[in-house]
């Protein structure tokens, strides 16, 4: 199966996670990478790799990025396996990529990860599977929200083994990033209508609420507190993001009230 798929990964000023992730990936002939303009050292550990193809492109949305990847960069195997640039294989996924055969009606397979801080794997994190790898002609990407995902027309399986999901950028890049992306999450949040969204939004849509839940859920129910300053740390960070898609909602109430 692994002459059948096509690592696709996007990047942008992720230096510090690039080499660790095409590292898992020699087994791949062709990997597409599409690059939003890096200018740190991302494309000269890009040069290194032989099996990489370089798309250099301004970032418009994750959608775009991702459709243009599959669309217009010459992929020719059936198969892509899209990754974020800190997801990284372990022996075990590549081995279960080897092994599959994948019916006929099968349009991809969704995948676990395994959230590391600083390299070190926590008992449990918030980020949901995720649709991985699919067939290239029954995929394609919509915007929702600060991320995307994926549309195929088929079945979709999950696989076994997790993909490590392991960010060693500074904190100060990850916080740049959460409030970039919680603006985005709020206004979504704040366009539809309490019977239109997930239990999760309808919890942030109460302002105050998510941020304590999120913090005790992540501490004690997913017992994080057992995984020592690695845990305190990954479970300071998401509700830090709650905090601030809660301010952010709170910011726009204000601004009506103003009105």
């Amino acid at each position: 199966m692994l002459e059948q798929i096509t690592p696709l990964i996007l990047t942008f000023n992720e230096e510090s996670n690039t080499a660790r992730t095409l590292d898992q990936l020699s087994w791949a002939q062709d990997i597409v990478v599409v690059d939003s303009e890096s200018t740190d050292a991302t494309r000269e550990i890009l040069a290194h790799y032989p099996n990489v193809r370089v798309f250099t492109r301004r970032f418009i949305s994750h959608a775009d990025q991702w459709n243009f990847g599959l669309l217009q960069t010459g992929i020719k195997t059936e198969w892509v396996l899209a990754l974020d640039a800190d997801y990284v294989l372990t022996k075990e996924y590549v081995q279960e990529l080897a092994r599959l055969v994948p019916p006929g009606d099968i349009a991809g397979y969704r995948t676990k990860f395994t959230y590391c801080i600083e390299g070190k794997p926590i008992r449990g994190g918030l980020y949901p599977p995720v649709v991985v790898l699919y067939r290239r002609g029954s995929a394609n990407y919509l915007q929702d929200g600060h991320t995307q995902r994926v549309r195929t027309s088929g079945r979709i399986e999950s696989l076994s083994a997790n993909i490590l999901h392991d960010d060693r950028k500074p904190f100060a890049h990850w916080l740049t990033a959460q409030a970039r992306y919680m603006k985005l999450e709020a206004d979504e949040i704040r366009n539809h209508s309490w019977s239109s969204l997930n239990w999760p939004d309808r919890i942030r849509k109460l302002r105050i609420v998510a941020p304590i839940i999120v913090g005790i859920y992540c501490l004690i129910i997913r017992g994080l507190v057992l995984d020592g300053k690695a845990g305190f740390f990954y479970s300071m960070q998401r509700t830090i993001a709650e905090m601030i898609l809660s301010l952010y909602l709170l910011e726009g109430d204000l601004s009506k009230d103003k009105r």
